[in-house]
């Protein structure tokens, strides 16, 4: 298509479709100079580990920004954590500090939940429903993974169909070999001999024809 000019050409631009729109103005994002709102809504999670006489009551506010428009957004905003055992003291009120700082720094925050289930407890970990978890501080950063996930800043993957059904037919035929309901367990709903999976940390790991399986995530190999 061809276009006629007529008239004197007084400046031009280039236009670019790739470009991203620019964000409003009014468009309020997290940062660490924002103020706090008197009220925030918030989560508490219980952590009762075999490693303490009394449990860990995380708590975890949330700000929900730019409210009732299209820009609405809840984010993370502050962590409290307590208990009766003053033996943690010192690390959990540094752990509050800093994660809470992180928290309104804004940005991605999701890198928390894999640095804190990389710390390991020098004396050992402990197994809880048949996972094995490395230390207090990891089992920290399942409940912060779960809450970020609640509020959809991590994706929740489920085990899709295809992969649920195999692990039910596994279990099916386990339960027929043992004799053993397919329900029955001894340790978080898996056989009481069932191995660790190196990809879940569930002790869920049962050999079937030749074949490691894990009851708790499908990851399967052969040979």
């Amino acid at each position: 298509m061809n276009i006629k000019i007529t008239e004197k050409i007084t400046g031009f631009e280039v236009v670019k479709h790739d470009e991203p729109k620019p964000v409003e103005s009014n468009v309020v994002q997290m940062h660490e100079k924002l103020e706090r709102p008197d009220v925030l809504a918030g989560t508490t999670y219980k952590i009762k580990t075999p490693l303490t006489e009394h449990a860990l009551y995380v708590t975890i506010n949330d700000i929900i920004l730019n409210p009732d428009t299209q820009h609405e957004r809840r984010r993370p905003f502050e962590i409290f954590i307590n208990s009766k055992n003053m033996d943690h003291f010192q690390w959990v009120v540094a752990l509050t500090r800093v994660i809470s700082a992180v928290f309104r720094k804004g940005g991605d925050v999701t890198f928390l939940v894999e640095e804190l289930h990389s710390v390991f407890d020098p004396r050992g970990g402990y197994f809880k429903k048949g996972r094995y978890t490395p230390s207090i501080v990891s089992e920290l950063g399942d409940v912060i993974e779960r809450h970020l996930k609640m509020i959809g800043l991590l994706p929740d993957e489920a085990v899709d169909e295809h992969r649920k059904r195999f692990m039910d037919e596994k279990r099916t035929q386990l339960a027929s070999r043992t004799g053993q309901s397919s329900t029955e367990d001894t340790d978080g709903g898996f056989p009481a001999d069932a191995q660790v999976c190196i990809k879940c940390s569930t002790k869920a790991v049962v050999r079937m024809d030749g074949c490691v399986t894990c009851l708790n995530c499908g990851d399967s190999k052969c040979g």
